[in-house]
C-alpha cells in the first residue's frame, strides 16, 4: 500500500477515488506543529533553532497517519503547491522520521495544481522533493512572526484598540533583510 497525504478530508476523499485501492488517502488537517507562544520558541542565539509544538487538533490524525504510515511501502506528501503545503509536508516528514517510520520508506512529494483525475495522477507520475527553499522561507516567515509580530502585538492592541495582531509585519522584515543582504553582497564582490 501507498499512503497518500494531503490537507483537506474532501480532498483525500475524491483523489481516493482517482488513485484506487493500492493508495490510501489521509488528511493532515492542515498545519500539524506550530511554534509554542511561550518564549524561546525561536533562538536568535542559536541559528534561529525553533522548537516545534504538536497541536492538540492534530494528534487525532496524526495517530492515524502514524499507524497508515507503519503498513506503508511509499509515503507521498501531496500537500498544496505552495509555501504553507510545503512545509505541512516537511512537517510531517520529520513527525514521521522523529518516530523513526522513515528508515525503509520511500518518501515523495507531489503537487498537482487541480483536484482531476488527469492532474493527480500526473503528479503521482512525477514526484520530487520537497523544496528546501520553500521551507526556509516558511520558517522565516514564522520566527519574524514569533520575534516581531508577537512583541509588537500588545503594543498595536493598547494603541489601536480592536485590533488582532502585529503577526504578518515579517513580510516587509522579510523584504527589508533580503534587501540588504542583496545590497551587501554586493558590496563585497
Amino acid at each position: 500500500m501507498n499512503l497518500v497525504i494531503v490537507e483537506s478530508p474532501a480532498k483525500a476523499k475524491t483523489i481516493n477515488k482517482y488513485l484506487g485501492k493500492d493508495y490510501k488517502v489521509l488528511a493532515s488537517y492542515g498545519h500539524i506543529r506550530d511554534l509554542p507562544s511561550k518564549n524561546g520558541s525561536v533562538d536568535p542565539e542559536n541559528d534561529f533553532k525553533m522548537l516545534w509544538e504538536i497541536d492538540s487538533f492534530s494528534k487525532k490524525y496524526l495517530k492515524e497517519i502514524t499507524e497508515a504510515a507503519k503498513e506503508s511501502a511509499k509515503i507521498i506528501l501531496a500537500t498544496d503547491p505552495d509555501r504553507e503545503g510545503e512545509a505541512i509536508a516537511w512537517h510531517v516528514k520529520e513527525f514521521l522520521d522523529e518516530k523513526n517510520i522513515l528508515k525503509d520508506k520511500k518518501v515523495e512529494r507531489v503537487v498537482f495544481n487541480e483536484i482531476t483525475k488527469k492532474a493527480v495522477t500526473h503528479g503521482i507520475d512525477n514526484p520530487r522533493q520537497i523544496e528546501p527553499l520553500l521551507v526556509n522561507a516558511y520558517m522565516a516567515r514564522r520566527a519574524l512572526d514569533y520575534l516581531v509580530g508577537f512583541n509588537i502585538s500588545p503594543i498595536l492592541w493598547t494603541k489601536l484598540p480592536g485590533s488582532k495582531s502585529a503577526g504578518r509585519v515579517q513580510s516587509v522584515a522579510l523584504k527589508l533583510i533580503t534587501e540588504r543582504a542583496v545590497s551587501y553582497t554586493h558590496l563585497t564582490l
